[in-house]
């Protein structure tokens, strides 16, 4: 008994002994790697951290791919929330569109002269009545009509040929208020600017005149500026207009009914706005459909497998 209890004690000593010396030879070899810890003292113990760094390094592998998984889910998210903003843009502008073609083919009203008041009437058909001073005409340039063969199949007097020509500014007296506003009279070709071309449509007697009512303009990037001194303006500026012609900045284009034979052909407002939110619904909901598809198959998809 005494000799088995001896052998067990030295048996127990020589594996400590061989533990011992195993560990110190790893940790020696361990040293000779530069730059990788695998190894920290507690308590006068060498620990290895081997299966510790392995795991870590597979918690930061799986975290990164956490993070780009999410991540990545923002493309479609954001290409769906760009499709809904472009449906409710294209709500608003075809709402927009349905008022301005209410307020050009409203009824008439008596055009007010309080500045206020005319500040939210655009595009609000109003109807005045009175004398044209055909001697200070000025000219937008270069304009092209709205509807050419319409109305070269009406008036019938002006060339349809497609070429762009101006718009005839035309000061005209109110007699019913008192003062002179300014008329867009209409579109006439190249050939038809000057007065002398078209004797026949400057008429001198009292007529009534039925427009809407338009607001003076901002100069847009790459439009000229206006020349005065040649009466070549390219947008409305109703301040300097008025100065040069002695007019109110109150400016009206005259309707198609208001048009007189043989002179500038009326009607020449624009109400068509640019409405292409639906080409941009689709685009924008289809690659968010696409997206998405490629976001599953890639993390859902594969999960599954």
């Amino acid at each position: 008994m005494a000799f088995l209890k001896s052998t067990l004690a030295y048996s127990t000593r020589a594996i400590t002994t061989l533990n011992k010396q195993t560990h110190v030879i790893y940790i020696k070899r361990t040293l000779l790697l530069p730059r990788l810890p695998l190894f920290k003292r507690a308590e006068g113990k060498f620990i290895t951290f081997g299966r510790q760094s392995s795991s870590t390094a597979a918690g930061a592998e799986k975290g990164e791919d956490s993070f780009l998984k999410w991540f990545l889910l923002l493309i479609p998210a954001t290409t769906f929330g760009l499709g809904t903003w472009q449906v409710k843009r294209r709500q608003w502008k075809l709402q927009l569109i349905s008022e301005l073609k209410r307020l050009t083919t409203a009824e008439p009203i008596p055009l007010p002269i309080d500045p206020h008041e005319l500040n939210s009437l655009e595009y609000r058909r109003v109807k005045v009545r009175g004398q044209y001073d055909h001697s200070q005409e000025l000219y937008i340039l270069p304009r092209s009509p709205v509807d050419p063969e319409k109305e070269a199949r009406e008036a019938g007097r002006l060339s349809s040929s497609g070429e762009t020509g101006a718009n005839v500014i035309t000061p005209f007296h109110c007699t019913d208020l008192g003062i002179t506003i300014l008329v867009n009279r209409g579109y006439v070709p190249r050939q038809k600017i000057r007065p002398d071309t078209r004797v026949k449509g400057q008429v001198e007697d009292e007529v009534e005149v039925v427009g809407v009512v338009r607001l003076t303009e901002t100069r847009k990037p790459f439009v000229p500026n206006n020349d005065v001194e040649r009466n070549r303006w390219h947008y409305r500026d109703l301040e300097a207009m008025g100065s040069v012609t002695g007019a109110e900045p109150i400016f009206i284009d005259a309707d198609f009914e208001s048009t007189i034979p043989g002179g500038p052909i009326g009607g020449q407002t624009r109400v068509t706005l640019r409405n292409e939110h639906m080409q941009y619904i689709i685009t924008w909901y289809g690659l968010c459909a696409a997206t998405s598809y490629m976001w599953y198959a890639k993390f859902i998809k594969k999960i599954k497998l």
